[in-house]
């Protein structure tokens, strides 16, 4: 979860029934309230988020932070300069699922967006042409359609962009734009995708690449235990995720990043994260922008279906029990060494992150309310891809 900050509790806040103080187990851990206290604390609050959510209970958001409430996943707006037709998304999911769109001729977008695994790869880091290993985690393309920026760093400003990007990285796909269309257009049934998806058969990178966002826009959720209850079906979150969505809203001040129905503020945070001087530094947004400010900023990832998309953080180093456990403790704190003293690039960590104090039933909780985020398990088949009429290109240009 990128974003969660500090815990500041308040009456309006917790609910009656949640006391505000009781036996302490650790002078740094909330304390610990009994079964039944827990039961009646998930009926009151189930009470409480019964309703819209403009009656739910206030949030815990920090100064300067737009409140934009949780929500189902609204309706896909496709660009004017790439509208929708069924014919352009049923060439752009041929185009996902078809490794003639790399260098070596054995990559396709679905290597690392694996429909089985949330449209992710499962993976520390993702490996492309050559067996490259890269330097950042595979998100999901799942309800990328909503993003205001494409890539954990934010280089990409439309999915458009997006899909042409790995293309072309030596460390990932390492194909020659030109070779790609040749290859394609020795097919004859790719040639007729093209004329019935823009008019005529011209095949080149920006129509692939058109293609290939009309079909990732269709990838969307919506259809969560979180989506159900949000419709009205009370009994779709068990207690412990009713319990979990309030932490989430209030005292583990996760909204203050991860908001809006999507959970995510398409903002760039610096975690503590960057590794800066040492082994896997990446100075994230600042490769972009240059901006000092920048460094060790990531963009800000939806949550759903977040169960279903480890590891996590963008260098796909940790599991979602490390991910709570290192926000309840506040993050890393980077300190400067000698000869950082007047360093103009040394990172400084999101001031929405302290330590939460959470125990660990909130913990519990906690994940099991992100975990309510996941989608049913779908099987997707791919296309049939089309044939050459000629020997296929396999060399890429050098």
């Amino acid at each position: 979860m990128a974003g969660c900050s500090a815990i500041v509790s308040g009456p309006e806040t917790r609910p009656a029934s949640q006391p505000a103080s009781a036996s302490v187990q650790s002078p740094n851990v909330r304390p610990l309230l009994g079964e039944a206290q827990y039961e009646a604390l998930a009926r009151e609050l189930r009470e409480k988020y019964a309703g819209p959510s403009d009656r739910w209970p206030q949030p815990t958001l920090d100064p300067g932070v737009l409140h934009r409430e949780l929500g189902l996943i609204p309706t896909v707006e496709h660009p004017a300069d790439n509208p929708f037709s069924p014919a352009k998304q049923e060439l752009g999911r041929t185009l996902f699922f078809d490794p003639r769109l790399s260098g070596s001729g054995s990559i396709a977008c679905a290597s690392c967006h694996e429909p089985d695994l949330g449209w992710a790869d499962g993976r520390t880091v993702a490996f492309g042409h050559g067996r490259a290993a890269g330097k950042r985690n595979t998100p999901t393309i799942m309800n990328s359609a909503f993003n205001a920026h494409q890539f954990w760093d934010g280089r990409a400003n439309s999915l458009e962009e997006q899909a042409k990007r790995p293309v072309t990285t030596e460390v990932e796909m390492n194909a020659d734009p030109a070779v790609v269309a040749a290859r394609l257009a020795e097919a004859p049934e790719y040639r007729r995708m093209f004329r019935e998806a823009f008019g005529d058969e011209r095949i080149d990178m920006d129509r692939v690449a058109m293609a290939i966002a009309t079909f990732e826009r269709t990838l969307v959720g919506g259809r969560s235990r979180f989506d159900a209850f949000l419709k009205g079906n009370r009994d779709a979150l068990n207690d412990a995720a009713v319990r979990g969505l309030h932490l989430f809203r209030t005292d583990a001040r996760c909204l203050n990043c991860h908001n809006g129905p999507t959970f995510t503020d398409h903002g760039f945070h610096d975690l503590g994260l960057s590794y800066y001087g040492r082994p896997f530094e990446d100075l994230g947004r600042y490769h972009v922008t240059k901006k000092p400010q920048d460094v060790g900023k990531f963009k800000t990832p939806s949550l759903r279906n977040v169960g279903r998309t480890a590891p996590y953080m963008h260098n796909g180093l940790f599991e979602l029990d490390g991910v709570l456990s290192m926000y309840n403790a506040g993050m890393p704190t980077l300190r400067r060494k000698e000869g950082q003293e007047n360093d103009p690039l040394f990172p400084t960590k999101s001031a929405l992150l302290k330590p939460l104090r959470l125990n660990e039933r909130d913990l519990s909780d906690l994940k099991e309310f992100l975990l309510s985020l996941n989608e049913p398990t779908t099987r997707v088949r791919p296309p049939k891809l089309p044939v050459a009429a000629t020997a296929p290109s396999t060399r890429n240009s050098e």
